[in-house]
């Protein structure tokens, strides 16, 4: 008896690219401009998704003004993305930790190796929502390339039942996550090089997608002034000289009055501009900032 062939799978992120079925037969150079070429799909799947994504920023504000967290949920290179966005929060945006929290699949030892089946498991998705005690004042970001990851639509479905508000990524459009999602953001970035190798360019436009997203939002929580990021956290050497570096290029001040006002500021480079500017000492910048809710721009004049 003939075996029949397998009907093919709907999801485009897993069909066969059909530009490049000489691959292993490139020369290293062409190899390698392909492999570059190709991203470029993930810039444009991202700009065609900038309504979705404006529309999930505008949701996402009020229930974070109010105290609510970031929940990023995932599996294997989704859910590393949303290791990486929620982790580099604190130190670019003084973001608290215990607001941005990232679920993936199989638990911490995913970030570094692949955990069998983990992806698999709608329950532990539920499971690993209500333990992170989800609520209605929070955000759940859920990425999934091809919108069907048991783990990440059972994370959904009790982020919702809690009353969060949910948006989804996924790159293959009309499919459950998509449906599944408060705000779903569609990232149709097609077959990949590789075949079925979704850390390509599905995960480049994911990645530019969650940096869009998060730093929308926290542009719109005032955690930016003009273009520059004055709730750095300075933690290092180098953050501690961008500090300064920041302070100087919006206030005019010199590098010595820069760095007194820091000082005098806690490192905080948003205290430090509101002082500067306006000739007040750190607990007076701190009270107009806390008036303004945070928006240097408000506590200026200026808005």
């Amino acid at each position: 008896m003939t075996a029949l062939p397998s009907p093919p799978d709907p999801r485009r992120t897993e069909g066969v690219h059909p530009d490049h079925a000489d691959l292993d037969r490139l020369d290293t150079l062409a190899l390698v401009q392909v492999f570059a070429d190709d991203q470029r799909a993930a810039v444009e799947a991202v700009r065609a998704a900038a309504p979705a994504l404006a529309r999930a920023v505008e949701a996402a504000l009020p229930p974070l003004e109010r105290g609510g967290r970031l929940v990023y949920v995932g599996a294997g290179t989704s859910g590393r993305l949303g290791v990486l966005d929620a982790t580099e929060l604190t130190p670019t945006f003084s973001w608290p930790m215990t607001r941005a929290v990232p679920l993936i699949a199989g638990g911490e030892r995913a970030i570094r190796q692949a955990v069998e089946g983990a992806e698999d498991d709608a329950e532990a998705g539920g499971a690993d929502v209500r333990a992170a005690g989800v609520g209605p004042q929070d955000v759940l970001i859920a990425v999934a390339a091809s919108g069907t990851t048991p783990y990440v639509l059972g994370a959904v479905k009790a982020a919702r039942a809690a009353g969060a508000l949910t948006i989804g990524l996924a790159n293959n459009p009309g499919t459950p996550l998509l449906a599944a999602v408060d705000y779903p953001v569609a990232l149709d970035t097609g077959p990949e090089v590789i075949s079925g190798s979704t850390r390509l360019k599905a995960g480049t436009a994911q990645k530019i997608a969650l940096n869009t997203l998060s730093s929308a939002l926290m542009v719109r929580l005032g955690k930016v002034y003009g273009n520059l990021m004055v709730d750095v956290k300075a933690s290092n050497a180098k953050l501690e000289a961008r500090a300064v570096r920041l302070t100087c290029h919006a206030t005019g001040a010199s590098e010595a009055e820069a760095r007194l006002a820091l000082a005098a500021a806690g490192g905080r480079v948003k205290t430090a501009l509101v002082m500067l500017r306006l000739g007040l000492s750190a607990p007076e910048a701190e009270a107009r900032l806390a008036a303004a809710d945070g928006h240097a721009r408000a506590a200026l004049g200026e808005a």
